[in-house]
């Protein structure tokens, strides 16, 4: 008979524990909605089209890395970004660009594909800037404040992506507006957006807590010269 009653009570504990889990996730779920539109939301009046733009003067306009090609090309989505980084420069937006993206390795680097892109394009060397260690869009936005002393910038990107560096950047400490890049469908977007919306909820506890970027190193001001970030 003892068996009997401890057996009995085994399914108990498992449905409470069950419900336990269901609970959570509920809560997990409806916590990581909320956070996806607050982000869109909190920011989403300053993201301004390209003519709009032009009567926000900025230290600079930060362009947002993403994969390249073997030959040295940017893929579309980065082509995309750099073509209307460039449009506003030329627009008189600023006269500096900041080129964020990944060179942690030598056999991969977007940053000096970004400048190269824009020198092809008859930008002068030193009013472009690369940030060689933006191996994320919240070391991007820590190190254009910190390292570059950025107070007020434009950022480039796709719009899905928009919303969640407006946020860091704004909540980091700049005054930051930005346009969206979406000239045409890209493969795999699906995929991106819910990545994205992930990747909102990580950066919103990112923006609490403050965790130092993988590099900071010396001060190297918007205001001087990009070459000296050249390699």
């Amino acid at each position: 008979m003892r068996r009997k009653r401890k057996m009995l009570k085994r399914p108990g504990k498992m449905k409470k524990a069950i419900s336990s889990l269901m609970v959570m996730l509920c809560v997990t779920l409806v916590a990581s909605a909320g956070i996806n539109l607050y982000m869109i939301k909190r920011y989403d009046n300053r993201i301004l089209d390209a003519d709009t733009i032009e009567q926000v003067q900025s230290d600079c306009i930060l362009v947002l890395g993403a994969g390249v090609w073997q030959g040295n090309r940017p893929s579309p989505m980065l082509e995309d970004r750099l073509n209307q980084g460039i449009e506003l420069y030329v627009s008189g937006v600023s006269n500096r660009l900041l080129m964020s993206g990944d060179h942690g390795r030598k056999d991969y680097d977007e940053v000096n594909v970004m400048k190269a892109y824009a020198k092809d394009a008859g930008i002068e060397s030193d009013h472009i800037f690369m940030d060689h260690a933006g191996f994320s869009t919240y070391e991007s936005m820590v190190r254009a404040n910190q390292v570059f002393e950025v107070e007020k910038v434009v950022i480039v990107t796709q719009k899905y992506h928009l919303y969640r560096a407006l946020y860091m950047a704004n909540e980091l400490g700049m005054d930051a507006y930005g346009v969206a890049s979406n000239p045409r469908d890209y493969y795999g977007q699906s995929g991106r957006e819910f990545r994205e919306y992930l990747a909102r909820v990580k950066d919103f506890f990112y923006v609490i807590a403050r965790p130092k970027p993988t590099y900071l190193g010396e001060v190297i001001s918007i205001k001087g010269r990009g070459r000296l970030t050249d390699d």
